[in-house]
């Protein structure tokens, strides 16, 4: 997001990399708790996901929203005393916004981080270093 401060949350074997997609803060949550530290944030992106997301709704302010990747379960009474919003998306298929993706691509204003690369034939491969975790980017599977 163009003019956002960033922090990024994650282990310190990651903190490399969110740097260098352009985190400006880094907080290693094996270390210390986020929702300790971190007050008054517009917005959270929670690529993770699970039974402990809901701690990140302490770190908002009023009238902040909490995205979390994979919904998981939170206390509608718990989000409107802290005046903030949960919500999440499903993806569909849009022609014209996937040709915009293709620009911006193209353009390098949004980069792909690849985890690894597996042929199609090599899926369960795939699938074991997925259930490995501390993922880097994306899987990627290729029909060759």
């Amino acid at each position: 997001m163009e003019g956002a401060h960033v922090i990024a949350v994650a282990s310190s074997a990651h903190e490399s990399f969110l740097r260098e997609l352009g985190a400006d803060e880094f907080v290693d949550y094996t270390k210390s708790r986020p929702e300790e530290l971190l007050h008054d944030v517009d917005l959270v992106l929670d690529a993770v996901g699970g039974p402990h997301s809901s701690r990140f709704l302490r770190t908002l302010k009023r009238g902040g929203a909490l995205f979390p990747v994979f919904f998981g379960e939170y206390d509608d009474e718990e989000t409107a005393k802290l005046g903030v919003t949960v919500s999440g998306t499903q993806v569909r298929s849009n022609g014209a916004q996937l040709a915009e993706s293709g620009r911006l691509l193209d353009a390098g204003t949004v980069r792909v981080a690849i985890d690894s690369t597996f042929a199609l034939a090599d899926a369960r491969a795939a699938h074991e270093r997925a259930a490995r975790g501390h993922i880097q980017g994306k899987i990627v599977l290729t029909a060759t």
